[in-house]
């Protein structure tokens, strides 16, 4: 079903779109999912929303955690946690550094969105079955409406994303591309 119109006031949250995220061997280009959320970037600064950007930074005295799956192995380049310059941050954004996959969890993000009044999230970013959908899961959970760029997400894994795309994230938001996004706000700014 067509995303048509968007509750405001609206708040675009980039999930992780940091150096050394974008760097990685993604399902889909990187490159992509950064163009199109600086067009929505662009398109949120313009309109006056509340743009966040989150960037995980691994607390190093975290013991690791027990799984029957290791997460991939990277090496943190210098310029890990750096957020990718190729999105626009203006310096009225939000930055929000958490330290799990949830950009909710310990980072006082809801409040500061409360305080903006804020009643409708669009979410992109790296990775969509982790950051994207955790956060997702935690703004259903906090009764945020939530809009996703079904071409602005994208993962390390192909199933782990087709999964995510496909079963977890319509149960939890609308989905549209990034184009459809672009006119559906347009006409809300007109």
């Amino acid at each position: 079903m067509p995303v048509t119109d968007i509750t405001a006031p609206v708040a675009l949250v980039l999930v992780d779109l940091q150096c050394g995220i974008t760097a990685l061997p993604t399902v889909h280009p990187a490159d992509e999912v950064v163009e199109r959320s600086a067009r929505l970037a662009s398109l949120a600064h313009d309109a006056g929303w509340t743009v966040v950007r989150t960037r995980v930074e691994p607390d190093p005295a975290a013991p690791p955690a027990r799984t029957d799956a290791a997460p991939p192995a990277i090496r943190p380049a210098a310029d890990f946690a750096e957020l990718d310059p190729r999105v626009p941050l203006l310096d009225s954004d939000l930055v929000v550094t958490k330290r799990a996959w949830d950009a909710f969890v310990g980072t006082g993000l809801d409040l500061a969105l409360r305080r903006r009044s804020v009643k409708t999230l669009l979410l992109a970013g790296i990775s969509t079955s982790i950051g994207v959908e955790s956060t997702a899961r935690s703004a259903r959970e906090l009764g945020y409406e939530i809009v996703v760029a079904s071409d602005a997400v994208t993962d390390l894994v192909a199933s782990a994303h087709d999964d995510a795309v496909a079963t977890i994230l319509p149960r939890l938001a609308r989905l549209a591309t990034t184009e459809e996004l672009l006119r559906t706000c347009e006409t809300m700014l007109v």
